[in-house]
């Protein structure tokens, strides 16, 4: 190993931690120990992990880091959602949001996947601060962690709709989901994992052969090619035809509805047009439609559709069999609403 630059351990998943403890040649049993140490109980040194021989400590210590996430602040909602701003060992900053439900039965957390994002969405404020770096597995799973201990209840549900497009971190999200997903340390079940993108075919593909019941989530926004085009330029490369046949092909490998997002947007995305276009791209699909009414964001001229259309696309849609809900973001006082997360320190 390169004792000059020091890894994160938490880059590592439970297998490779195994593939580590017999490099160094110490009983396998100590993967499990270390595992443990790192997402059942969240330790921030390796001096907490007292169940380790000190010198597989030290060895440890000047080999790795626990490359930790801090929260530096907390902005609370009036509907009790928590919009958290975390630094990162190198000092960067992300946001993560926690959301309990009004019954308080359930806690969802919108965790990000990048520093930034390199999508640039032109109603979406995370792209307009450009990008800066992928986050390991394991400054996704802190999210997680650091929202479960400040609630000091556990998360129940997760969505990866948080800062960055996830399928241009795909290996790393994989292995956070794989550590999220795991009974041995946070047991979030696959149902109640989801994961957003703008619709990156190639990772749709790879992301039809994961043996788990993840959900997946595609941003839409249009079915008529020009207006997603407009919305979305990153994703020019890739036709709505192609987008829907990827959609079809993962629905029959995995059997699993895809739910489509869809912000409203006046006069941009909501006529007529728009809808009629919707109800052809959805046939013969398997999918769930949310409509989003949009979260405005500062210097942006979109509006949000108004609620008389929101209903009757709403009503259109359900009697097209195409089953419809909207979705009302939380957290919008805050900016902690889809599509407003722009690391922005506020004390309240």
């Amino acid at each position: 190993m390169n004792t000059n630059s020091k890894e994160s351990l938490k880059a590592y998943s439970y297998p490779e931690l195994k593939n580590l403890v017999q490099e160094l040649k110490i009983p396998q049993f100590r993967a499990k120990q270390l595992y443990e140490w790192l997402y059942l109980h969240h330790v921030s040194s390796f001096d907490e992990m007292t169940n380790l021989p000190k010198p597989l400590r030290e060895t440890l210590k000047s080999e790795f880091t626990l490359s930790n996430s801090t929260i530096i602040n907390v902005q609370i909602s009036q509907d009790g959602t928590r919009k958290y701003l975390i630094k990162l060992d190198d000092e960067n900053l992300i946001e993560t949001v926690g959301i309990p439900s009004r019954n308080g039965q359930r806690l969802t957390v919108c965790f990000s996947t990048q520093v930034g994002c390199l999508m640039k969405c032109s109603f979406c404020a995370t792209g307009k601060e450009g990008f800066t770096r992928n986050l390991l597995p394991g400054e996704i799973c802190d999210q997680i962690l650091l929202v479960q201990e400040d609630f000091n209840k556990r998360v129940t549900n997760i969505v990866g709709m948080g800062q960055g497009e996830p399928f241009l971190n795909y290996g790393n999200v994989i292995k956070a989901l794989e550590i999220l997903n795991d009974p041995q340390v946070i047991g979030i079940g696959a149902r109640h994992i989801a994961i957003s993108t703008c619709g990156l075919i190639p990772q749709i593909n790879l992301f039809s052969q994961v043996n788990e019941q993840y959900i997946l989530a595609v941003s839409l926004h249009s079915a008529i090619q020009t207006t997603r085009d407009n919305l979305m330029p990153k994703v020019k490369q890739y036709s709505l035809d192609a987008l829907k046949r990827a959609l079809s092909s993962y629905i029959d490998t995995t059997g699993r509805r895809v739910t489509l997002e869809y912000a409203m947007m006046k006069d941009i995305n909501d006529d007529e047009d728009h809808l009629e276009a919707l109800i052809e791209f959805c046939k013969d699909l398997l999918c769930h439609i949310n409509l989003i009414p949009l979260n405005i964001i500062p210097d942006s001229d979109y509006q949000p559709s108004t609620s008389q259309t929101l209903s009757y696309w709403t009503k259109t849609l359900n009697n097209a069999h195409i089953e419809t809900t909207v979705r009302h973001s939380k957290g919008s006082d805050i900016a902690a609403a889809c599509g407003q997360l722009k690391n922005t320190l506020s004390i309240n």
